[in-house]
């Protein structure tokens, strides 16, 4: 490898792509393809970099297995940046291999810590937990030590173990300072404010205020009877009661839940479940079904009992009730929740990572468009959408993946 090349790829391993960019802007051979390509995806111009990339693992001849890996890792990062959840995942499984086999340990642990950024960004955090396990990156350079904290922060976060993300967070936020490369140490401190953040709202006995994560993690550790409107879940200590596909339900629990420890009305109930302005006797007696329903659902962790004018709620044991909402309710939260990252979506992935089909995404992100909630970019297959982060809104509790007590 030639000065040149060499003295680029230092300039970008030290965050300077316009210093490696100087080298290597007008050569055409491989490794400056490559090169080019990587400073490009730094620079922001994930398009160009994509092509220089693809352009850089066909210049590379079919004996230069370990070159053309870098290539494919390279590529796999721009389409996690650029939320191209659809990338082939195999293609990265295949490099990482490639990359292990020639012991090239540094960019096969950076593959790694790809693969394991998407599984927990798409909410498959027991198989990101796998993939970590036995995995320890002490003897590898301070970038890759940089992501592997901020993937354990990042899980943790998610999971609500805040005092593990606390550790994995300053453990990043030292190794970022050792490398010193400012759009690392950039994206630990982002990463922090999660930890600083309201990251959601309490509403017990008619009085509402914010939580921070901790605060959360405290709740739900309690023993109260917690019903989840993040995640559609009514919670009580180590029991948890998933609603997520019953809307009706839940919707009376919360009702119920916001009541307590008085009882709520039916012409309340009948008005926040079915929307029933003037109820009649089928609304009556839908609501006599549903509660029935609701009832056995929650029957180890709470009681509905009838008064009156309506329904009560009674938790099993002296429990005290709330609900934990988010702290902006609308219309299409979860959509909200990903794109206040920050990042271009794209629409397929918005249904990858929501789990939703492409339609309903579709859906969702018109009536936010129409509402100017959140802009399109780009036209046909490369329309990315996103939003400016709002304030004070947290995406925690509603990102795909489960709680600890799912």
């Amino acid at each position: 490898m030639d000065s040149l090349i060499t003295a680029a790829a230092r300039a970008l391993a030290a965050g300077d792509p316009l210093g490696a960019l100087k080298r290597v802007a007008l050569r055409e051979d491989a490794p400056a393809l490559a090169l080019r390509g990587i400073a490009m995806a730094q620079l922001g111009d994930f398009t160009r970099a994509k092509a220089l990339l693809k352009s850089a693992a066909r210049a590379f001849g079919p004996k230069e297995a370990v070159a053309r890996a870098r290539c494919v890792v390279a590529e796999a990062e721009i389409a996690l940046v650029s939320r191209d959840l659809g990338w082939p995942e195999r293609a990265l499984e295949t490099a990482r291999v490639t990359l292990d086999i020639h012991g090239d340990s540094v960019n096969a642990a950076h593959a790694r810590n790809l693969q394991v950024r998407r599984l927990a960004l798409i909410g498959r955090l027991d198989e990101a937990e796998r993939a970590l396990a036995g995995f320890d990156p002490a003897l590898l350079p301070p970038l890759v030590r940089a992501g592997h904290a901020l993937i354990v922060a990042g899980i943790a976060i998610r999971r609500l173990q805040t005092k593990v993300a606390r550790a994995a967070l300053a453990q990043a936020h030292e190794v970022a300072r050792e490398a010193g490369i400012p759009a690392l140490t950039a994206e630990v401190e982002s990463a922090l404010l999660a930890l600083t953040m309201p990251a959601a709202r309490l509403i017990v006995r008619n009085e509402e205020r914010a939580l921070l994560l901790d605060e959360v993690e405290a709740l739900l550790a309690s023993g109260a009877l917690v019903i989840d409107a993040c995640r559609h879940v009514v919670r009580a200590g180590e029991k948890a009661v998933s609603l997520a596909t019953r809307p009706v339900l839940f919707t009376l629990a919360r009702t119920l839940a916001e009541a307590w420890p008085g009882d709520a009305s039916r012409e309340a109930l009948l008005a926040t479940a079915f929307r029933a302005r003037h109820a009649d006797e089928s609304h009556r007696a839908r609501l006599r079904v549903e509660i029935g329903r609701l009832r056995a659902e929650l029957r180890d962790v709470a009681e509905v009992r009838a008064t009156a004018r309506g329904f009560a709620l009674v938790p099993v044991g002296s429990r005290e009730v709330c609900v934990l909402a988010p702290p902006a309710e609308g219309q299409h939260g979860a959509v909200l929740a990903l794109l206040a990252d920050g990042e271009a979506w794209a629409s397929s992935a918005l249904a990858i990572a929501l789990g939703a089909s492409a339609r309903t995404v579709q859906r969702a992100l018109d009536a936010l468009c129409t509402a100017g909630k959140v802009l399109p970019i780009g036209q046909g297959r490369a329309r990315r959408w996103m939003t400016p982060p709002v304030p004070g809104f947290p995406t925690v509790l509603l990102l795909p993946g489960p709680l600890p007590s799912d």
